[in-house]
């Protein structure tokens, strides 16, 4: 490599050419997006996510809930309690093995789907996007996370 090309590289070291911080500010402007639409609810985003796993697949272990959502029990465990205190989730502890812990949706908890929906709009014209741009965007951040991710694996 040559100096010229060395110093060419060194323009791509500049902030706003980088990947990390456009996703990381995307990110942020997204979740805070977020707050106003999930107060209402008394959902934090983390939470609303949980309970969107849930909507998809109730009755999951917390194990099985932390693999999807990409959290350790640490910050799920506490999360869930919340949700509980809330009256969105139960928990229940298996009777064959104390250490699995299922969570399920209560009543209250699977009605807020249908609030949701009115979440999911707002979000969609707040980005000013199609579904169809929302739809592409979402596919190329989901194969850039699992091409990172076969990377790390490695």
């Amino acid at each position: 490599m040559t100096a010229q090309d060395r110093d060419e590289l060194k323009q791509e070291l500049l902030l706003d050419r980088q990947l990390c911080f456009a996703l990381y500010g995307a990110s942020l402007a997204l979740t805070r997006t977020y707050k106003p639409l999930l107060e209402p609810l008394g959902l934090t985003y983390p939470q609303y996510l949980t309970l969107m796993t849930l909507w998809e697949t109730d009755h999951l272990t917390v194990k099985a809930l932390g693999a999807r959502l990409g959290l350790d029990s640490g910050t799920l465990s506490p999360l869930i309690k919340r949700l509980e205190q809330n009256g969105y989730v139960r928990r229940q502890r298996d009777g064959k093995d104390e250490r699995q812990v299922t969570v399920s949706l209560t009543q209250t908890g699977a009605a807020l789907k249908e609030k949701a929906v009115d979440v999911l709009m707002a979000i969609g014209n707040a980005t000013g996007c199609s579904m169809v741009e929302i739809a592409a965007l979402r596919d190329d951040l989901i194969a850039l996370r699992d091409r990172l991710n076969e990377k790390h694996a490695l």
